[in-house]
């Protein structure tokens, strides 16, 4: 299940009060995709970021927490979480309203909304920060309390990284190489870029420097003893992997404040040595850390980032992301879509998205590393937590941990999807030098959950039927080309190459005749839930049409048989992974 190999999971169908708690903790955490499937992300989405096994249901906290919860025996610890989120909230309370009579007021409303929803114990610190927050925030009508706090830390950790004598510590050599008349040019290079990239790591130990009212710019000597600061941990040796591989695509969780600097000098480090970064800030302020606000209210941090490129939709499909990220850029910025630390459960569909299409996702500090490395979960990627820690002697070291992916993890790379795609092209084109005419038939596969089977079956049946008609028609049957491991997007992503190559002179929309006369063929009557329909009932073959009509703009003399085209229009998006309109498992 993951590197914690003391949670025990709990076995849902076996006793009923533990189950009834255990839904009763997704309820009351508001993160139960079938209460609230508008705001939750389904399982399908959740999956394209959490390798979940046995029904498991994925929970974003740490597995001490979630077991503190459960086991309704730790209501100590939970105490203390809860009573340091509250004196969190009452800080910014006591440090931004003035009014007397205001500062009691609202005191008194969060004190009473926190004693409510730590009656149970059943919620996640989080998402009592984020309520408590959320009373704050649309009481006062203070959108970013911190906003001049954030800019004043990140004015002073631009001015280090910035600094003539940061930039000669860090361009400092004496001392650095072991037996350099043993190393090669080429050798020499890539060593030198890993003491830098290091020097930059470490960097993030010296947050007091840009916490303070006003920095002194350290000396080369002072530089060089926060590049000395202890490294602990697994994950280092991976980072400096960037190093030595060719492009890898990278998500980068940002922390807070100031430190963000160094995550941009960082990702432009790495953009440098050809790699691409995803810098992932928040959709809204949550206290100091990044948000999308900042990223244009706050001067340094506009300008730092204003070469970079941002990704502002929320739903953006796999083709546009894959294109998006084939372009001439090598830094982007994208919001997560949550107003919390992080919890993949309310990300948006873009940020799983782009979680699955990178190779390694970095996140930064301990709230990250508590959802990511502290949990039995495994991931679909590569996790590296960066996080600063002080040891036994009160001195600041930088932690490093390394959490691989799942070994079981499928995945299909861009040049997989496109390869498959070219071969069969490759047959269609073999198909048009023997003069057949070639077909591309689109039909329901998943749009009735539980049914992918049947729909695969009714569409292989009628596909045989009109080859014996017609031996001359060479016929796509797009649910042959299915594999373990692809999901919807994989798909689209696949069919979408071959929909656009000119080479299909009849694309056939699955009809309601053909439905029937396929369980005809089989010899079967028609069951309740397949009466009526056709392609128009699949978003699938809806967001083909579309493709149809661009196609049909290039290659006019194409052929579309099928409903009409109007009826096409109901369906929208298809479910994030799936292979159904989300809205119809809703029902």
């Amino acid at each position: 299940m993951g590197n914690n190999k003391n949670y025990i999971p709990i076995t849902v169908g076996e006793d009923p009060d533990q189950d009834a708690w255990l839904t009763a903790f997704f309820l009351e955490n508001h993160i139960d995709p079938f209460a609230y499937p508008y705001k939750v992300g389904s399982v399908e989405q959740i999956e394209f970021m959490v390798y979940l096994q046995n029904n498991e249901r994925y929970f974003p906290c740490s597995d001490k927490m979630f077991e503190a919860i459960m086991s309704r025996t730790s209501r100590q610890y939970l105490q203390q979480r809860y009573q340091c989120v509250y004196d969190k909230v009452m800080q910014m309370v006591n440090d931004f309203i003035e009014s007397a009579y205001d500062r009691t007021f609202l005191t008194a409303l969060i004190r009473i909304k926190y004693e409510h929803e730590i009656e149970t114990s059943l919620i996640i610190p989080s998402r009592l920060e984020k309520r408590l927050c959320k009373i704050f925030l649309s009481r006062t009508h203070i959108e970013n309390p911190y906003s001049l706090e954030k800019q004043h830390e990140n004015r002073q950790a631009q001015k280090l990284l910035h600094s003539d004598t940061f930039k000669k510590a860090v361009n400092h050599i004496d001392g650095s190489f072991k037996n350099i008349d043993t190393l090669s040019l080429h050798s020499l290079r890539k060593k030198i870029k890993e003491i830098e990239l290091q020097r930059l790591l470490t960097v993030l130990c010296a947050q007091n420097l840009w916490c303070r009212e006003k920095m002194q710019t350290p000396s080369i000597e002072e530089c060089k003893d926060i590049f000395d600061s202890p490294v602990t941990g697994n994950g280092l040796a991976r980072l400096i992997d960037l190093i030595h591989t060719p492009k890898r695509k990278i998500l980068w969780l940002t922390d807070e404040s100031g430190s963000v600097m160094v995550d941009i000098a960082i990702a432009k480090f790495l953009a440098e040595l050809g790699h691409i970064v995803i810098l992932a800030v928040k959709e809204t302020p949550v206290f100091k850390k990044v948000s999308l606000a900042d990223t244009r209210t706050d001067p340094v941090l506009a300008r730092e980032l204003e070469p970079s490129h941002f990704i502002h939709e929320k739903t953006i499909s796999k083709n546009r992301l894959v294109q998006r990220l084939k372009q001439d850029e090598d830094i982007y910025v994208v919001s997560d879509g949550t107003k919390e630390t992080l919890n993949l459960q309310l990300a948006s569909t873009t940020f799983a998205r782009i979680f699955k299409e990178v190779d390694y996702v970095v996140s930064r500090g301990h709230d990250q590393k508590r959802r990511l490395i502290q949990t039995h979960f495994q991931f679909t990627r590569d996790i590296i937590n960066i996080s600063v820690e002080e040891n036994n002697t009160s001195e600041k070291q930088l932690n490093i941990t390394f959490k691989p992916r799942h070994p079981d993890v499928i995945n299909f790379s861009h040049k997989d999807l496109e390869d498959r795609a070219n071969r069969i092209i490759d047959q269609m084109k073999a198909a048009k030098a023997k003069n057949m005419t070639v077909m591309f038939y689109s039909g329901i596969i998943g749009s009735i959950p539980g049914k992918i089977d049947v729909a695969k079956k009714i569409m292989a049946e009628f596909i045989n039927h009109l080859k014996q008609q017609y031996p001359d028609l060479f016929i796509i049957n797009p649910a042959t080309y299915y594999e373990p491991g692809m999901d919807a997007d994989d798909l689209m992503y696949m069919w979408e190459i071959v929909q656009t190559s000119n080479y299909i002179d009849i694309w056939r929309f699955q009809t309601t005749e053909d439905i029937t006369a396929s369980f005809a063929l089989m010899k079967q009557k028609v069951p309740p839930e397949w009466i009526g329909k056709d392609a128009t009932y699949s978003t699938g073959c809806t967001k083909e049409m579309r493709i149809a009509q661009k196609a049909l703009e290039k290659n006019p003399e194409m052929q579309i048989i099928g409903p009409s085209l109007d009826k096409f229009m109901r369906r929208d998006e298809y479910g994030v992974g799936s292979m159904y309109d989300q809205r119809l498992a809703d029902g």
